[in-house]
């Protein structure tokens, strides 16, 4: 009675490797392996199978009609498992990783991670998924995502890459229009773009150190979207709170300008979250331990 199972897929290949050297002794020099020992593993094979393989004597070996059926069926298995050690064994980077961030972050931080990435890594190459949506990692099969806070789901790890707090800005051509706020009275009396999950309703809770200072705006507009508030205040649309790492070019360019500078929002940590830290392919170890290291991710204030 056959006993075959998953773990006979070595010696299948195995015996194909006899059949295309035409001996035991030719076998065992190409697999580093000694003539006996390859002999007793199809024999053992044949056990399993309950079936002879080989026609064996003195001059040649021959294929059994069922070992014709057989070494039919098998004979791809030795280049397969090849194949999947090149696989696992691989000496550098490639392959496809795929990470996913918000539309701001993406921009402003990630890509010119990314550029130093590429350059390093060659042959690497990445599936980019910007979203303003939280996404699901292991349901989405994505290897990794940049966060604000630290996953509270065990599955996951959690690596701090910077930290960062929202302040207040606004365009050249809106405080042009409408004058710049000389103290936090005068903030509620100005137009505001707002990010919906940070200041629902148009209230604006600040710090000014420990001091909590809540804003109730008239006048406002609400998106869902980091990005499209950056665009939108840029437009001159309003005063709009910003965290600095995403705006650094636009405030260098004095595109925007910060407004009363002390007041500042809590300090929100930005996190690199992957699936698990065991047998990570090396593409994906090589690009979580370049995010880590890259200095484009420190966030001073502007």
């Amino acid at each position: 009675m056959s006993t075959i199972g998953y773990q006979h897929l070595r010696p299948l290949a195995i015996f194909v490797r006899v059949v295309d050297e035409g001996s035991f002794a030719s076998a065992a020099r190409s697999l580093k392996s000694s003539r006996s020992r390859v002999s007793e593993q199809i024999t053992q094979l044949e056990d399993d199978l309950g079936v002879r393989l080989l026609h064996r004597s003195t001059r040649k070996l021959s294929l059994t009609e069922e070992g014709r059926r057989v070494y039919d069926k098998v004979r791809a298995l030795p280049r397969l498992l090849e194949e999947t050690i090149e696989i696992a064994t691989q000496e550098k980077p490639s392959g496809r990783v795929s990470i996913t961030a918000t539309h701001d972050v993406g921009v402003s931080q990630l890509l010119p991670a990314l550029e130093s990435f590429r350059a390093r890594y060659p042959d690497v190459e990445l599936d980019i998924i910007l979203s303003d949506e939280r996404l699901d990692l292991v349901a989405e099969g994505i290897d990794m995502g940049i966060r604000i806070g630290l996953p509270r789901d065990d599955s996951l790890i959690g690596r701090v890459l910077y930290e960062d707090r929202f302040g207040l800005y606004a365009s050249r051509t809106y405080l042009a229009a409408h004058g710049t706020p000389a103290d936090v009275q005068a903030l509620s009396r100005h137009r505001w773009v707002c990010l919906s999950n940070v200041s629902p309703g148009g209230v604006h809770r600040l710090f000014r150190g420990k001091e909590l200072i809540t804003i109730t705006s008239a006048h406002y507009e609400l998106c869902n979207s980091p990005h499209m508030v950056i665009a939108m205040a840029m437009a001159g649309m309003g005063l709009a709170q910003m965290f600095p790492s995403t705006i650094r070019k636009e405030v260098a360019a004095g595109q925007l300008v910060p407004i009363l500078p002390e007041l500042t929002g809590e300090t929100m940590i930005f996190s690199l979250v992957y699936p698990s830290r065991k047998h990570l392919p090396l593409r994906t170890r090589a690009l979580i331990d370049h995010l880590l290291a890259a200095r484009l991710f420190d966030a001073p204030r502007v």
